[in-house]
């Protein structure tokens, strides 16, 4: 079975769905329409968001300016911002680099499904359940769209009484929104040689790993966030962890550790669950009820790893593309910013007949680049002092 659109997204994430919002927006303002449909899968949207998110609002500014009179699940804003230097025992306040000022303590999933709603409102077709798995390509061998997996399949490979063939969803323009290190993105950069075409680098990945907590209310403070480097990691290993405090007496909780560790023998599993044994963390979770758990990669290559995002057909966006701010340890304002510069392109390619490039262009144009640009330098210089000896790092202070 085949169905066909003039725009695939896949991924129903902050990228892919502020790109399909943004399509359907210039097509009402031109009095044209184009037929958008974003594949998520997960069994439903947001199901597999896991961030613990302080969310920065400018691109949903840009994108839906009145989103605070829409009901938007945005309703937590920054209260107080600390910064911990962990010992094993001890928890040391130093003057926070971060500047969360306007910003929001969120659940990510809840705001994509939100932006889903906004969607199809506005006419894009969302399908979650639905995996995509390979790459369409036409007789010049540029991407017409993608093929989902079978399903209903036995261990021994036969099929069983649920068995439905996949499907084929082609389209005129694909937009790759898959996250970090998605498999179809990730085989188009190097089938394309996009990184070499653009910033050139390879890309490094750090894992993080998540819990949400109902916790005991005279302990909740809604919009509290607190970020920690140090212990339970050692000084050869860059990593840190996060709370951040919801509503509803809801509390996020990670660590991420960057997948470049030395120690062969690192469990970052095992690692968080030393940090929860602090006597700063323990005495928060005391009482309290885990509510959801998960991991995902991030990816932290920064500004000298961005690929080139276009290739014939297409264009990847948001995280599959690598637009993650380390020091600031957010990318879904960047990876919504990203998705509306596609959408952009995308409608002149197709309205206009101009080509995908104008993302590209346009790009290196952005607030993203800049932003960026700016912390180019960050992620490098921290793995080069973490792998220093004790006495480098005594030299170095001075």
């Amino acid at each position: 079975e085949a169905m066909s659109y003039d725009v695939v997204i896949v991924g129903a994430g902050p990228a892919g769905l502020a790109a399909a919002i943004r399509l359907k927006q210039l097509c009402r303002a031109a009095d044209t329409d184009l037929s958008v449909c974003v594949l998520e899968k997960g069994a439903e949207v947001g199901a597999h968001v896991l961030s613990g998110n302080v969310f920065e609002p400018r691109a949903l500014d840009e994108l839906i300016p009145k989103w605070r009179q829409e009901d938007a699940p945005i309703r937590v804003p920054v209260s107080s911002d600390k910064f911990w230097m962990l010992t094993k025992n001890k928890a040391w306040t130093l003057p926070s680099p971060f500047d969360n000022k306007g910003n929001y303590v969120i659940s990510l999933s809840q705001l994509v499904r939100w932006m889903s709603v906004k969607a199809e409102e506005l006419g894009v077709e969302v399908y979650p359940g639905f995996a995509a798995s390979e790459i369409l390509y036409d007789e010049n061998q540029i991407v017409a769209g993608v093929a989902t997996n079978d399903v209903g399949i036995a261990k021994d490979g036969s099929k069983r009484e649920t068995f439905q063939p996949g499907v084929e969803l082609r389209g005129r323009i694909t937009l790759l929104a898959e996250g970090c290190r998605g498999s179809l993105s990730e085989n188009i950069i190097t089938n394309h040689k996009l990184r070499e075409s653009g910033q050139g680098q390879h890309q490094t990945y750090a894992l993080g790993i998540k819990e949400v907590w109902e916790i005991e209310e005279g302990k909740h403070k809604p919009g509290s966030v607190v970020h920690t480097v140090g212990w339970p990691l050692d000084m050869k290993t860059y990593g840190g962890s996060f709370l951040y405090h919801l509503d509803d007496r809801q509390l996020a909780i990670g660590l991420v550790v960057a997948l470049n560790y030395r120690n062969p023998f690192l469990s970052p599993y095992d690692e968080f669950q030393k940090f929860k044994q602090h006597p700063a963390i323990r005495t928060l979770l005391e009482g309290g009820t885990v509510l959801q758990y998960g991991a995902r990669t991030l990816n932290e290559g920064g500004f000298q790893s961005i690929p080139n995002p276009v290739f014939p057909g297409g264009a990847i966006i948001g995280c599959s593309a690598g637009f993650l701010n380390v020091p600031k340890i957010k990318g879904s304002h960047t990876a919504m910013k990203s998705g509306m510069l596609a959408a952009e392109a995308t409608f002149k390619a197709l309205v206009e007949g101009s080509s995908m490039d104008l993302y590209w262009e346009n790009l290196k144009k952005s607030w993203i680049w800049d932003e960026l640009y700016r912390a180019r330098n960050y992620r490098p210089v921290c793995g080069y002092y973490y792998y220093q000896s004790p006495k480098q790092h005594l030299l170095s202070s001075f």
